[in-house]
């Protein structure tokens, strides 16, 4: 904290020091993506210290146990490599936890080694460590290069690799959400059900991540989309990826290799996102928009309009993941919000063009970065203040600091409760959206006005 209140004003480039980076590594993002598939165990081939940090920080998020193994890479296995640990490792992980699936990401350690994954997996199948029904699946997923978006977007692209084509297509559409909460993912759902469209939505960490307490223990929680269903994916309709950088590439691959025609659009944040998405469902499973739906657009809508003013031209600090802020911008805009500082931690030189496309014909400048830390975003903000920042947890320094309201949105979030629980994707989600942005900027309001101006009705 009292670091921060020596963050100069001047800005100066750098290239070869991050400072306070608005990222984390891959394998947590592989691991999250992991527990969107039922029966999985997330396996981490490195050292048990990288593994013990990546369960610890989704932990921290979902205020859940994270169950994990580890290959326990010690002096030997990182020069000799990991081959042996990982097929003790498969032979142990089937003998006492009995998952459905091992969902193995490499780290630095393994990745630097050269381990292959698949030449493992191989060897293990052949010599009887992987039990008739059980399945293995791997990403590569180095921290040295990409983020945790990258990684969530590796495991995703293995599962799609599970895919069995039939030759007979059936009724289903595949829905990759992208690195979005549990309660996001049963938002998608209900959405999907409402217009009449039956998909198979993977990952899906709904109903593992924000599960219920009943006192009876479960090693593996009832959610989760299933091997079978994975493997039905290449028979789909098509395929609808939210998000470029999250999910395009594995719908990209089932495009590529079972000639399931894929959509790429926006995650559904905001008014616009989610039109685009109903819209798509509506014509891929050739039906109407239900009134049910109409009804909770309206009702954002409504919202929108009646509050307009106490949104109009505030001033808004942003930072995440790419996908997220890219539909968050552009519902911002729509309110009349100044999206002015936009830091991501995943690099992309195709972020910043799109963030400046979605704030091309607005009345003020836009700066954003990729591979950007939260450094030059507070040196941005000493510069030039904002009414509102949204980010994670890590931003909270920064509003104390400069003292200015924090959204706490994304990943992670350490300090707070509800997220796993409360969707903020669609059009319920919307309002929800809409609802803690105003309690900021009415709280600070009612703090800060004058006597004059303090009203006991908006």
């Amino acid at each position: 904290m009292a670091l921060l209140k020596h963050t100069p004003v001047e800005i100066k480039e750098r290239k070869a020091l991050t400072i306070n980076p608005a990222k984390t590594c891959q394998p947590i993002g592989a691991m999250y993506a992991s527990l969107g598939i039922h029966g999985c165990l997330p396996h981490s081939h490195g050292s048990q210290g990288c593994c013990a940090y990546h369960r610890s920080a989704l932990t921290r998020h979902y205020k859940e146990p994270i169950s994990a193994a580890t290959s326990s890479f010690t002096e030997g296995a990182s020069v000799f490599g990991g081959h042996a640990n990982l097929i003790q490792a498969i032979d142990n992980i089937f003998t006492v936890y009995d998952p459905e699936v091992i969902a193995v990401h490499t780290t630095c350690l393994s990745e630097t080694i050269g381990d292959d994954l698949n030449q493992i997996f191989d060897k293990a199948q052949k010599s009887g460590k992987v039990p008739e029904g059980k399945t293995c699946i791997g990403a590569p997923t180095p921290s040295y290069v990409g983020s945790h978006v990258t990684g969530f977007s590796n495991m995703v692209k293995a599962m799609a690799q599970l895919a069995e084509p039939s030759g007979k297509k059936t009724h289903k559409v595949n829905v990759i959400p992208g690195w979005v909460e549990p309660s996001d993912m049963g938002e998608i759902k209900r959405l999907c059900a409402m217009v009449g469209v039956d998909i198979t939505l993977f990952p899906d960490t709904d109903g593992v991540l924000n599960a219920p307490l009943t006192g009876e223990y479960k090693m593996f929680p009832d959610g989760g989309v299933t091997v079978q269903e994975l493997k039905k994916t290449g028979d789909a309709l098509g395929t609808l990826a939210l998000g470029e950088w999250c999910s395009a590439d594995a719908a990209r691959w089932l495009d590529a290799k079972c000639k399931v025609p894929c959509t790429v659009l926006d995650m559904p944040f905001g008014l616009a996102a989610t039109d685009r998405f109903i819209d798509v469902l509506r014509t891929v499973a050739g039906v109407s928009v239900p009134d049910s739906v109409a009804f909770e657009r309206g009702q954002l809508v409504d919202m929108i309009s009646d509050m307009h003013q106490y949104f109009y031209g505030k001033r808004v600090a942003l930072w995440g993941d790419p996908d997220q802020l890219i539909s968050m911008c552009e519902f911002l805009v729509s309110l009349d919000m100044q999206p002015v500082y936009v830091v991501t931690g995943t690099p992309g030189k195709k972020f910043e063009a799109r963030i400046k496309e979605i704030c091309a014909d607005q009345p003020f400048e836009v700066k954003v970065k990729a591979k950007g830390d939260m450094f030059l975003m507070h040196q941005w903000i000493k510069n030039e203040p904002v009414d509102l920042l949204i980010g994670n947890t890590y931003g909270k320094y920064i509003s104390r600091d400069e003292d200015i309201p924090l959204l706490r949105w994304g990943f992670p979030i350490l300090d707070r409760q509800g997220h796993q629980y409360f969707p903020t994707v669609g059009y319920k989600g919307g309002l929800r959206l809409l609802e803690k942005i105003l309690g900021l900027l009415l709280d600070r309001k009612d703090r800060d006005d004058p006597e004059t101006t303090f009203e006991l009705v908006l």
